[in-house]
């Protein structure tokens, strides 16, 4: 289970280095294979352990390429889709186009979404929070019944 907010720097080489308190899970879990793709949906990236990846691509096989809306998700999360493994630091590389695609150069956030992390520019994380933040104090949004049940 991945969770929190973390601030890491890439260095020179696109390279991210995963924070010291996920690096041995993810070695158990996956020894340190990972996947990275775009999100579809904001300007961030998404990075899987292959198992979870894994699981992605099956549903993914079943979609058709004849549907055009099911072709496109293929095409965009497979295409970006890159694999990576983590070094004896527990760094990888982070590919030019996907570092394009979430617009991260130096600082960048890793937050932790359960089964896998979110990749932000540090600027854009900060614009996001504020637009959720700003959303929830105006309750501008649709209560699922998920949400509904939920407490704290």
């Amino acid at each position: 289970m991945f969770r929190g907010a973390n601030a890491i720097n890439l260095d020179t080489k696109g390279r991210l280095a995963i924070p010291t308190k996920y690096r041995q899970p993810l070695l158990d879990d996956c020894n340190g294979q990972l996947v990275c793709t775009i999100d579809t949906q904001q300007s961030c990236l998404l990075l899987y352990p292959l198992p979870e990846w894994e699981e992605i691509e099956l549903k993914l096989s079943k979609f058709s390429s004849m549907v055009p809306a099911e072709r496109r998700m293929q095409r965009l999360l497979l295409g970006y889709a890159t694999e990576a493994e983590m070094d004896k630091n527990g760094r990888f590389v982070l590919p030019s186009p996907l570092r394009l695609h979430a617009g991260l150069e130096k600082e960048v956030m890793l937050v932790g979404q359960l089964n896998k992390f979110e990749v932000w520019s540090a600027e854009n994380w900060a614009g996001q929070i504020e637009t959720d933040m700003e959303a929830e104090r105006e309750g501008n949004f649709e209560l699922t019944e998920r949400l509904q049940d939920f407490s704290l």
